[in-house]
């Protein structure tokens, strides 16, 4: 009958999926490019994470020799003769403008009084405490692209050959915005970590929860939107420098705390279940976000490995006699992660949590001082062996011997108005795309021929142009 008909063939029936064998085997290989994406983020988070700890430590560490010595040269010179069109070298410089900023700000901060913003903020609700968080990220998102800006301005102004034609406001304007650009973000920065504190410190941790819970928010505002390779270049270095300021947060919170405690590691080892609660929801929100986005754009997983190889370049370039730039000004532009203002807010904070007294405790001081210049260069030694390796494995070794590029506009501008942003190789990573966006075409003498009426930048393409608050594409991260 036809109901047998039917049941027999459906029972019986057969299909062999080799015969659409590519769409299955690209199925399969989603699921091993998910599966491969943890190890390979947490390779280039390790990595990075390193790389904003070596950029950090020398705030600590060399800059304080660095400007001793420049004092040194400065003072000593007159007695010994001078020779020569500088008196400094501008690295010199730029390392006396850094020292006498966070020396400023560092004195300004004492005005600040820690405990009164920590009492006033906790006495607001919880859902105005949420809204007051996130708004602190996106400004300091906003504070940190500007940032940067005023500090490269600054240094070049003060390190500008003096027979150019300058066309600058002077040194001393630009100096007072980057001093009050670093005490402005050093106050963000320390409000933060007082509202992390409040949720810390809480009864019923509904704020923390809160606050942990508005990173898994953040996969539903990424995942879905279509990313290229640029934009997770951003995406990653952003998820870096927001990973490592977690955990200095975290260090201010702990240090705090334990003031307030007495330094009872009994309290120590409270604090520890909630500081692993938070740490383990930065990993986890990474893996799943960066999993999902390399999926639905098709993203392979070897991507990390350039994008590593990126941030070893700047280091090993960092190193050569042709540099260009302090490797902590590159990790700041690549990363957006400016150590000064977090510097500044971590001295602060140790200088009114410990209190020195006595020559045995400043000899403690000193010995902790020697042990983070061995461990600064101890984590230097190992990252640029490794980057050697990372550069060496990208066939990038011929690059780092070629000069910094700059657009063909900027040669008709005058050197003072030439922009911080083109210190940036435009060296590429790996191979170059199959299809480029088409360039104006240019003349004889390298001049576009029709320069005048361009508006826009064509978008760049190579990831050592990419710095962390570049446009690519469609977004901005």
């Amino acid at each position: 009958n036809s109901f047998m008909v039917t049941l027999l063939p459906q029972l019986t029936r057969g299909y062999f999926l080799e015969h659409n064998e590519a769409k299955y085997t690209e199925r399969r290989e989603r699921v091993y490019t998910c599966m491969r994406i943890p190890k390979e983020l947490e390779k280039l988070m390790i990595f990075g994470f390193f790389l904003c700890a070596d950029a950090f430590l020398y705030i600590f560490t060399l800059l304080p020799l660095r400007v001793l010595l420049a004092l040194l040269r400065l003072f000593t010179l007159p007695c010994c003769g001078f020779s020569g069109s500088r008196l400094l070298q501008p690295a010199q410089v730029c390392d006396m403008l850094k020292g006498l900023i966070l020396v400023l700000c560092f004195s300004m901060m004492h005005y600040v009084d820690y405990s009164m913003m920590y009492h006033l903020i906790r006495g607001q609700s919880v859902i105005k405490l949420y809204i007051i968080y996130n708004m602190l990220e996106v400004a300091d998102r906003l504070i940190s692209s500007f940032g940067q800006d005023i500090l490269d301005a600054l240094y070049w102004t003060a390190t500008e050959p003096k027979e150019r034609k300058r066309d600058s406001i002077g040194v001393i304007p630009h100096f007072v915005m980057a001093v009050s650009y670093v005490f402005i973000h050093s106050i963000l920065i320390m409000v933060q970590a007082s509202t992390l504190n409040v949720a810390f410190n809480s009864h019923n941790k509904s704020l923390l929860t809160i606050m942990m819970s508005n990173n898994f928010v953040e996969i539903k505002g990424s995942v879905f939107k279509k990313f290229e390779k640029n934009n997770l270049f951003q995406m990653s270095n952003s998820d870096i420098k927001e990973r490592f300021t977690s955990y200095v947060l975290l260090l201010i919170v702990c240090l705090r705390n334990m003031e307030q405690f007495s330094w009872n590691p009994d309290h120590l080892w409270a604090l520890l279940p909630d500081v692993f609660m938070v740490v383990a929801s930065e990993v986890v929100v990474d893996v799943i976000k960066h999993a999902f986005i390399t999926k639905f754009n098709d993203i392979p997983a070897d991507v990390y490995s350039e994008y590593r190889a990126s941030l070893a370049f700047d280091l090993v370039s960092s190193r050569q006699t042709n540099a260009y730039t302090d490797y902590s000004d590159s990790v700041a532009r690549r990363m957006g992660f400016i150590p000064l203002p977090l510097a500044v807010l971590l001295i602060r904070v140790v200088m009114s949590s410990v209190k020195v007294q006595g020559a045995l405790s400043y000899t403690c001081v000193f010995l902790f001082y020697l042990g983070l210049v061995t461990l600064k260069v101890l984590n230097s030694i190992v990252l640029l062996g490794k980057s050697c390796v990372y550069v060496k494995r990208a066939n990038m070794e011929d690059k780092l011997f070629e000069k910094p590029s700059t657009s063909s506009s900027s040669s008709t501008k005058s050197p003072s108005k030439t922009d911080p942003s083109l210190y940036s190789s435009s060296l590429t990573v790996g191979p170059q795309p199959e299809t480029e966006l088409p360039e104006p075409s240019l003349s004889n003498e390298g001049e576009p021929i029709e320069a005048s009426e361009l508006k826009h930048k064509p978008p760049k393409n190579d990831l050592l142009e990419i710095d962390r608050f570049t446009i690519c594409g469609n977004r901005i991260d």
